[in-house]
């Protein structure tokens, strides 16, 4: 098969060296999210400057270097999808990020998990393509060896719980058909999402940390599809109370 041909060699044709250097001044530690709200608010409330820039035919990403809690933290918004997101993240390490902290949405399959429930993935089902490209064929990943302690603690502090298993990760968000979600759930997925074991792939293979978590949207439990709190304009208070998370994480590693 196709997806069973991987190669280890660090160096392709095109790489990520080949578009970026490193950023003068770029911290270490980076924070990033998929929801453009949410994005831009912590922006904007810790009043993060722009310090470059990752492009690509459709849009520009900035990268931002802002102060929490004493530390010098990036941020940058991740694209949507295991391609884009894994291809970014990609050029992030070479502009001098050696830790992420990444956090966004996902569909529940579990619809007991609370609509912004924090859920932390221990492994992936890698129903997408990106992910074989960076480790050898399997099923699943390990994912978040790194760093759940702290996080727990970081939690613990605030009062908060989280459900930890597995996520399916799939690149097709139409074809989540009944069927299939049958078969996740009894493979022990809680979740899905569409980018977490193509990050947990690039992190092992470039030897980086990344730390991964959710909250809780849609739920694909029931008969019929139930959007929740999903998209970005939803429960914003929320949502700004669990990137404060993320942030506390990173200015902790």
């Amino acid at each position: 098969m196709l997806l069973h041909e991987f190669d280890p060699s660090p160096s392709a044709v095109l790489n990520p060296s080949d578009i970026h250097r490193p950023l003068d001044g770029c911290p270490q530690a980076a924070v990033s999210c998929f929801e453009r709200h949410t994005f831009q608010r912590m922006v904007e409330r810790l009043g993060a400057v722009e310090i470059g820039r990752i492009s690509c035919a459709t849009f520009e990403m900035p990268v931002y270097r802002a102060e929490y809690q004493g530390k010098a933290v990036a941020l940058f918004q991740s694209y949507v999808g295991a391609p884009g997101c894994v291809g970014a993240l990609d050029e992030l390490f070479i502009l001098g990020v050696e830790k992420v902290v990444l956090f966004g949405s996902c569909g529940v399959l579990d619809k007991s998990i609370q609509n912004c429930g924090i859920i932390v993935p221990t492994s992936a089902l890698r129903d997408e393509g990106t992910s074989y490209h960076y480790a050898p064929a399997s099923d699943e990943i390990e994912v978040n060896p790194r760093y759940r302690e702290e996080f727990c603690q970081i939690l613990a502090r605030h009062g908060c719980s989280c459900v930890e298993g597995k996520v399916w990760t799939t690149d097709a968000i139409y074809r989540e058909t009944a069927g299939k979600v049958q078969r996740r759930k009894a493979q022990g997925c809680i979740c899905v999402d569409m980018e977490c074991a193509a990050v947990a792939a690039l992190a092992q293979f470039r030897g980086k940390a990344v730390f991964q978590f959710f909250h809780g949207a849609d739920s694909l439990d029931g008969e019929a599809w139930d959007k929740r709190g999903l998209g970005s304009q939803y429960n914003l208070s929320e949502k700004d109370k669990i990137a404060q998370l993320a942030l506390e994480l990173a200015a902790e590693i």
